[in-house]
Order: structure tokens, then C-alpha cells, then sequence
């Protein structure tokens, strides 16, 4: 019989579907005493690491690696978000993402598309930065205070924690250049560069202008990151269970990021689904003086808040499965420790019969 108590922490956790199954295993005993296992989605720990896991150079080469993510990322498409920010500013002018094209392109020409690009690389560099690097010390911190058995079956919670508290920050660093993009983005002979724009908004609204979008930035971003590392986790976790015909172990490098940018895919069109409606917040309240998010969200209503969204799941789902791939690349690249995927400690496997 299963321990209770155990049991009921099971059950009780409202983020843990799918739930593991418990099965009797013959396992080959070993004279080596277990490691102690640490949560990730990488691939397989292997000697010749770089750093020490958990160290501040690990910390400082996984910020960097979200530093890439991010800023070349979202640098990339920035002709896509500028066409689904005046879609949902101005739905009447730019009605579909095609239309929304031509316009641009007809009134700016090419060089139009780009209008924007500084503060987005600038901007989303430095949320990278935070959003990832904080990830990782969040992780590891939380997952120092519950334990490892219940580190293992609060995982997803864990993710779901550690996303949250990491964009929380992320998103302080993003609010000044986002404001920036949106304004040159949404207000046609406003400002044209960052040069223009910073010092023109900092004279009309001082510094208020800069952060008066980062509590709707918080409500698109923090559940956003909630879902893009949660589901990410998880969703790479379900691919080599169910997918993938051998294990993680005997898979290459190669192997490995292609199932990461898969799993980051998938992960990416739930992440814009949940942050839409917010997204149109920031967009209108970015563009419009005097305006707040309330007033902003009566204003488009119900169905104005879903303008562009099937813009913001293609530029979205790319984007994450990038910012996966990207980042999983980096660690490749400077040889930081990948460990395996979570597995049922071996204290636990005791306590629940599941070894002799």
C-alpha cells in the first residue's frame, strides 16, 4: 500500500497532469552511490563541462544564451509585430495581416517594415537576459527549499513558480523599450529611431511614460513565460516518453535540438493564445496618452482584444521554438551541464514499493 501522505501531495497538485504512472521495475542494482538529480530540459550531462552547474558562470552563460534567444529573435520579426500592433490600434485601417502589409509598404516602403527595431533588440535582449538567467537560479533555488522527492512531484508547479518570478523582473527590464517600439510602431510621424523617441516621450510624460505599460505588461508576459517553460518542460519530457524511438541518451546533439525546437513549437502557440488579450492592452495603452489598461480593455471589448491573433501564434510559435533552439544551441556551444530529464528519486521509488 502507498503511503498516504504521499499520495494525497499527488493528487492535490493541480499542475501535475499528466501524472506519472507507477510501475514495478527490475532495476540492475549498482554499487555507486545515486547522484542527486537536478530538474531540466536538456540533454544528457556528459564530462568535459565548462562550469560547475549552478555556478554564477553557469548563471552569466545561460543569461547570455537568453540575451541571443530574445534580441536576435524578436530583432527578426519585426515586421510582423509592427503589422500585428497596427492591427490592433487600428482594425478599421489594417484589416488582415496581408492588408496590413501592403499598407505599411505602400505608405513607408520597405524600410517601413523595420520601424522599431532598436528598442525591440535592445528591449527584448535585456528580458532575455533576465527572463532565462533568473530561470535557472529560481529553479534550483526552488527546488533546493522542497526537496528533492518533492521537487519531482511538484515539477510542473515548480516550472510554473520559477517562470513566474524570473519574468517579473524580465519585464521591468523590457517596459522602457517597449513603450519606444510601440510608440514609432503605432504613431506614424512621431519618431522614427529610439534617438527621437526616448527623449521626446521622457519631455512630454517623463519618466512615467516609460513604465506606465508594465503592470498590463506583467498580465500578457508573466503567463506567457508561465506557459513557454512549463509546457516547453513538460512537452520535451512527453517526446522522448512517447515519440522518440530510443532514448535521450543515445540520441545525438543534433537529435536533441530538433526535439527542442519541436517541443518549443508547441509550447509557443499556447503561449500566444494565453497572452493575447493583454498583448492588445500594451499596444493601445502604449500608443494612447492619458489612457489606462481598464479603460483600454472597456474600449476594445470582447472581441477587439483577439485582433491579430493568428499574427501573434505565427510570430509567437516561431519565436519560441527559436528562443528554445537558440538557447539550447548556446549551452551546447560552451559546454554547460545538461542534466538528464526528471526521474522518480530513488527515495521515493523506496517509500512507494517500486523497488525491491
Amino acid at each position: 500500500m502507498y503511503p498516504s501522505t504521499l499520495t494525497l501531495l499527488a493528487r492535490a497538485n493541480p499542475f501535475s497532469a499528466p501524472m506519472f504512472t507507477l510501475q514495478r521495475a527490475d532495476e540492475p542494482q549498482s554499487h555507486t552511490p545515486a547522484q542527486k538529480r537536478r530538474l531540466a530540459a536538456a540533454a544528457v550531462a556528459e564530462s568535459g563541462n565548462s562550469c560547475e552547474f549552478g555556478s554564477m558562470k553557469y548563471y552569466a552563460l545561460c543569461g547570455f544564451g537568453g540575451i541571443l534567444s530574445c534580441g536576435l529573435t524578436h530583432t527578426a520579426v519585426v515586421p510582423l509585430d509592427l503589422v500585428k500592433c497596427r492591427l490592433q490600434v487600428d482594425p478599421a485601417k489594417y484589416k488582415s495581416i496581408f492588408n496590413g502589409f501592403s499598407v505599411t509598404i505602400r505608405e513607408d516602403g520597405m524600410r517601413g517594415l523595420a520601424k522599431g527595431w532598436a528598442p525591440t533588440f535592445i528591449g527584448y535582449s535585456m528580458q532575455g537576459l533576465c527572463k532565462f538567467g533568473f530561470y535557472e537560479v529560481f529553479k534550483i533555488l526552488y527546488g533546493d527549499l522542497l526537496g528533492e522527492e518533492n521537487t519531482y512531484l511538484w515539477r510542473t508547479s515548480l516550472y510554473l513558480a520559477a517562470s513566474a518570478s524570473a519574468e517579473f523582473f524580465a519585464d521591468i527590464a523590457l517596459a522602457p523599450m517597449e513603450a519606444c517600439k510601440v510608440r514609432i510602431q503605432t504613431q506614424p510621424g512621431y519618431a522614427n529611431t529610439l534617438r527621437e523617441c526616448a527623449p521626446k516621450m521622457y519631455g512630454e510624460e517623463g519618466l512615467w511614460a516609460f513604465y506606465k505599460g508594465v503592470v498590463p505588461l506583467w498580465m500578457r508576459q508573466i503567463p506567457y513565460t508561465m506557459m513557454k517553460f512549463a509546457c516547453f518542460e513538460r512537452t520535451v519530457e512527453l517526446l522522448y516518453k512517447h515519440v522518440v524511438p530510443k532514448p535521450r541518451s543515445e540520441c545525438s546533439k543534433s537529435e536533441q535540438l530538433v526535439v527542442t525546437f519541436v517541443a518549443g513549437y508547441i509550447a509557443g502557440v499556447f503561449c500566444a493564445i494565453v497572452s493575447h488579450p493583454a498583448d492588445s492592452v500594451v499596444s493601445v495603452l502604449n500608443k494612447e496618452k492619458g489612457s489606462t489598461a481598464t479603460q483600454v480593455l472597456k474600449k476594445l471589448g470582447p472581441r477587439g482584444v483577439w485582433k491579430g491573433l493568428v499574427a501573434r501564434i505565427i510570430m509567437i510559435g516561431t519565436l519560441t521554438a527559436l528562443q528554445w533552439f537558440i538557447y539550447d544551441s548556446v549551452k551546447v556551444y560552451f559546454r554547460l551541464p545538461r542534466p538528464p530529464p526528471p526521474e522518480m528519486p530513488e527515495s521515493l521509488k523506496k517509500k512507494l514499493g517500486l523497488t525491491e
